[in-house]
């Protein structure tokens, strides 16, 4: 009877053995998948605090709540099988539609790069949309539009996340797309609430009326939070536009290393190697430095010529297209 027990306790630990290295897979796989994803995530935590500009303070963090969970359901409920089931049947296609997503950073990318260099010649359709008549209904009308936007960026988050996965198990995959979904979306609107709230914050400690140095030291940090939140956002959207470009360039050149003719793949490599080769003590570093420059070249140039193709023949052709369904 001893024995059986004693077997049966090596059987439980060599399985609890197995299932630990595979949540170590997991965890290793997500950490990995998450990194290639950094940039469409500085993007989306440099855009969300947008939406709750113009609302009361007291609402804030309920808006950014919206947002947070309408993004999980875009990631978990929608994305994640349909990931899912393009790996398992259609993997082929994974990298196409990656090219896709890339260029539209790319054009989004562009697009804050030409409104910030000539503010009136930047496209703005969403400025032709009819305000709505209640405080209500427009903050219904930014949570859904922040909720689109977001699956865009969630869209490419799964889809790369999905492509850094080594194929396999099904299950270890949906594990490691839900792991990133879920922990990109936290982290994400953890740190956008955290910013919104930050100049509130920083007018409380202005207020502290204690008489101490420590209370001259808090009264100076909150000023300072008040004062360098504008900055602050200014250099984060900074951040985020570059990452979107860089990210989306990138996307276009793997892509091209892959389908295109191999010149553009060896010709970028060698670049990069003979960079490195300059100051080899910190290689990797210009290495990585000089790709991400040439994938930033690549995204704005990718992004200016999606913009008139966009402009004067996709958003025409779709707004013709939605006149023929409301006819």
């Amino acid at each position: 009877m001893s024995v059986g027990l004693i077997g049966l306790l090596d059987d439980i630990a060599a399985i609890a053995k197995v299932a630990a290295a595979s949540l170590d897979d997991v965890a290793g796989q997500a950490a990995k998948a998450g990194a290639k994803a950094a940039g469409v995530v500085i993007d989306d935590a440099a855009v969300t605090p947008n939406y709750v500009i113009g609302f009361a303070a007291k609402r804030e963090l309920a808006i950014v709540g919206k947002i947070a969970v309408g993004s999980l359901r875009n990631k978990l409920l929608i994305l994640l099988p349909v990931a899912l089931l393009l790996g398992y049947f259609l993997p082929t296609a994974v990298t196409p539609l990656l090219m896709l997503g890339g260029a539209f950073l790319c054009y989004e990318g562009a697009e804050k790069v030409l409104e910030a260099v000539m503010p009136h010649h930047a496209h703005h359709e969403a400025q032709l949309q009819p305000m709505a008549a209640d405080a209500r209904s427009v903050e219904d009308e930014k949570v859904a539009g922040a909720i689109k936007t977001d699956f865009i960026l969630s869209a490419e988050i799964m889809a790369i996340t999905l492509a850094a996965i080594p194929a396999g198990n099904i299950w270890t995959q949906a594990l490691v797309l839900a792991l990133v979904g879920f922990g990109i979306t936290v982290g994400v609107y953890g740190v956008v609430a955290l910013i919104v709230k930050a100049d509130d914050a920083g007018l409380a400690l202005a207020r502290y009326d204690g008489a101490s140095l420590i209370g001259a030291a808090i009264r100076a940090l909150g000023r300072a939070l008040v004062r360098g939140m504008p900055t602050f956002l200014a250099v984060l959207s900074t951040i985020g536009t570059a990452a979107m470009i860089w990210v989306g360039g990138g996307i276009i050149l793997h892509g091209i290393e892959k389908y295109g003719p191999p010149v553009v793949g060896h010709t970028v490599h060698a670049v990069t190697e003979a960079a490195a080769h300059v100051l080899p003590s910190i290689g990797g570093v210009i290495a990585w430095s000089v790709e991400a420059a040439i994938s930033g070249i690549v995204g704005l140039i990718v992004g200016a010529l999606a913009i008139p193709a966009v402009q004067y023949g996709l958003s025409p052709a779709w707004k013709r297209l939605k006149g023929l369904r409301q006819a």
